[in-house]
Order: structure tokens, then C-alpha cells, then sequence
């Protein structure tokens, strides 16, 4: 009896022990630095913003401001505690041909034994160099594999882009944690930037020439990539830079990135840090963006004119349509990338000059997943919440 209990004893303290460092990670975020969902009734953001503004007058005060913000995600996030570069041991296989462009199955290391999945959309005609457009995704059932998604990526690859659509972590193939993960921004802000330098190893991509553009939490990626990365040259979030809302996922908001004992900002500043780069921010009139052309913008565009570049942002409008990535919003994603990244929309052009993405073939989930029976995932990988917050554990305390 008695070595029945000390085994019983021994077995509840290894489960206690290899619970401590997802605890003790937990334990770290103070939940009074948090700024979650509606944290500002609309008028106080707006106000928020006003109070924002007077910190600053002219590039070189708010480029001080925009460090401190800069900061603020990088430390909030945690991502000054991450290696600066792992192997990425990239797979590419099952490349299809066609209507002007192939799609293959795609998988990178973003950190040792987490893979990212997704696929590459790359353009048929061959040219001297590319440009590389990054394809985040919102929320959703498997987004990656929606026919949206799909047919975004077909098309700026038939215009000319090398394209990455990519999961998010603990959603489509990315099951190695769960989406609601406490750390899920360090994941997904690594993520972003690796799948960045993954495509810096492809033949031709250019590096002075590389997009971002995703919807909702794909958007939240989109303008926290182009904050953090100045690699990137042109940025579309859509439907999700908001005064007010500060997301509602763990995914956006589960960390201290936009607050800190010395600062308090919001996503229209980490937005405005694309700033003299190119950006157009798309918001509709049935979501939280729908004060976009009088509040977000045009604070937005202020912080563009203290660079002589208020020319360089745009907003798109669309008052009577609601909270996707829909055909109008595709549009004119397509538009202000062929201007800033020299595509072509006369390849996705019918001979009446309209964008037409008929030519898409969109295909089904089975076909677009990197693992399977022929093609499986690694035997090292992370499987699990505890076993990725133990990898991420062993960064924080240096022992990596």
C-alpha cells in the first residue's frame, strides 16, 4: 500500500512540475495591461486619440512615440525573448498547374519542431524578379482552404506575386495548440515574420518589394507585422483597424501589447506605424470600422503628413457591406497592390477593364494540406498547449 501511494504521489508531482511553466508564463500577463474587445466605448476612443496626438507634433516626437509603441508590442508580446533566427527546414511539395498560375502544399519551422503551414501561389509567366504578398486569414472554419481565400491568392498571383497563405496558430493544419493559446500573438507575430523570411529564400522575390493583407484577425496580423517588420513595403488590413475595438480574440488581445505602466495606445497607432509606407485600410459601414473615414483615417493620414506621404494611405469605404473579404474589398486590395507593388490587373482583367476572378480554380481542403498519408508531419513536432508553452518557457528563462 505504501508504495502505491508513493507512486501515486510521484506521478502528481511530475504532472505538477511539468505544468510549472505554462503557470508561470500565465501568472506573468497582468490582466490590468490587458485591452480587450470593446475596451473604449466609441467616443472614448476617439477621445483616446485626441490625448494620443498631443504627445507629439512632428516626425521626430512621434517617431519617439512610435518606438515606444514599437516596444510596447515586442516586450507586451514577448518576442525580445525569441531567437532572432532557427532553421526554417522548409517543405514544398504537390505543385498544380493553372490558369496562369500553380498552387503547391507548403510547411516551415517558425521556431524548433512548430510548423507553419500553407500554401504557395506563385505566377506562371516567368519574370526577372517577384513580389511577395503575405495572406493571413481571419476566423472561420479552416479559413486557409475557403474558396475567398483561394481566389484572393490565385489572382495576385495570376497579376504577377509570389503569394503565402498561411494558418493561423490552432486553426486549419495548425493544430499543434489551440487557437485560444495564452501566448497565441508571439505565435502568430513569429509566425508572420518568419513566413517573411521564407519567402526571401524563393528565387527572384524581391526584397524591396514585399505586401501583407488579411481581414479581421488576418487584418490584426497584417498591421502588427507591418509595425513590427520594416521589411514590409505595402500593407492592406481589412475590416479591422478600430479606435474602439481592440479584438476579441486571445489571438489579438491576449497580451499587454497595447498598454504598459508607461504607455496606453490603440490598433490606429500600431496601424500608423506602416507609416511613410504604403497602406490602405478597407472598412465597411457593419462593423467596428465603420468610423473609419472620420476617425481612424484621418488620424492616420496626419501621422502620414508629418511625412510629406499623406498620398501613400488610403481608406476604402464601403458603407453597405459588412465584416469579410469580400469581392469589393478584393477589388480594391488588387488595385492599390498593383500600384505599390507593379503587378498587373491586366492579367485578371475581362475586355471590359473589370477585375474577374473566374479564372480561379478553387480546390478542396484535401488537396490543399501540407500532411497526410504521403506526406507526413515531422515526428518532432510540438504536440500540445504545454508542450509549445514549455518551448516558449525555456526561451523566457534562458535555457534555449
Amino acid at each position: 500500500m505504501q508504495k502505491i501511494k508513493l507512486f501515486i504521489t510521484a506521478i502528481i508531482l511530475a504532472a505538477t512540475f511539468a505544468m510549472v511553466p505554462q503557470r508561470l508564463w500565465a501568472q506573468a500577463i497582468d490582466p490590468a495591461m490587458l485591452c480587450q474587445g470593446n475596451y473604449f466605448t466609441e467616443a472614448e476612443g476617439k477621445a483616446a486619440l485626441a490625448k494620443f496626438a498631443a504627445t507629439y507634433h512632428d516626425q521626430k516626437s512621434w517617431e519617439k512615440r512610435a518606438e515606444i509603441i514599437r516596444e510596447g508590442i515586442r516586450e507586451g508580446a514577448r518576442l525580445n525573448q525569441l531567437p532572432a533566427n532557427t532553421p526554417l527546414k522548409p517543405i514544398i511539395h504537390s505543385k498544380r498547374t493553372y490558369d496562369g498560375y500553380t498552387v503547391e502544399n507548403v510547411a516551415f519551422e517558425s521556431l524548433p519542431g512548430y510548423f507553419v503551414t500553407g500554401n504557395l501561389y506563385r505566377p506562371i509567366q516567368s519574370q526577372k524578379s517577384y513580389a511577395a504578398i503575405l495572406a493571413p486569414h481571419g476566423h472561420g472554419n479552416n479559413p486557409r482552404f475557403q474558396e475567398y481565400v483561394q481566389r484572393r491568392c490565385a489572382t495576385l498571383a495570376r497579376m504577377g506575386a509570389v503569394v503565402l497563405a498561411y494558418d493561423m496558430a490552432g486553426m486549419g493544419e495548425s493544430d499543434q495548440n489551440t487557437h485560444k493559446f495564452p501566448q497565441a500573438i508571439t505565435l502568430l507575430s513569429r509566425n508572420s515574420m518568419r513566413a517573411v523570411d521564407f519567402l526571401l529564400t524563393l528565387p527572384g522575390v524581391d526584397p524591396k518589394r514585399i505586401g501583407v493583407t488579411g481581414e479581421s484577425g488576418g487584418g490584426t496580423q497584417t498591421f502588427l507585422l507591418t509595425a513590427l517588420d520594416k521589411r514590409i513595403a505595402v500593407s492592406v488590413p481589412v475590416v479591422m483597424v478600430s479606435a474602439h475595438f481592440f479584438g476579441g480574440c486571445t489571438c489579438e488581445s491576449g497580451m499587454p501589447i497595447h498598454k504598459s505602466a508607461d504607455h496606453q495606445t490603440s490598433n490606429v497607432e500600431i496601424a500608423a506605424l506602416a507609416a511613410p509606407r504604403p497602406m490602405l485600410l478597407v472598412s465597411d459601414g457593419k462593423d467596428w470600422t465603420k468610423n473609419t473615414p472620420e476617425v481612424e483615417y484621418p488620424y492616420i493620414r496626419n501621422i502620414y503628413k508629418l511625412y510629406k506621404k499623406e498620398d501613400q494611405v488610403q481608406n476604402v469605404h464601403l458603407p453597405d457591406e459588412g465584416h469579410d473579404y469580400g469581392i469589393n474589398k478584393r477589388i480594391a486590395a488588387y488595385k492599390f497592390l498593383a500600384r505599390h507593388l507593379q503587378l498587373s490587373l491586366a492579367k485578371v482583367s475581362n475586355a471590359q477593364g473589370e477585375i474577374n476572378e473566374s479564372f480561379v480554380t478553387v480546390e478542396p481542403e484535401a488537396k490543399l494540406r501540407v500532411f497526410n498519408a504521403q506526406h507526413t508531419r515531422p515526428a518532432y513536432a510540438l504536440m500540445g498547449d504545454e508542450a509549445v508553452t514549455k518551448l516558449l518557457a525555456s526561451y523566457a528563462s534562458g535555457k534555449k
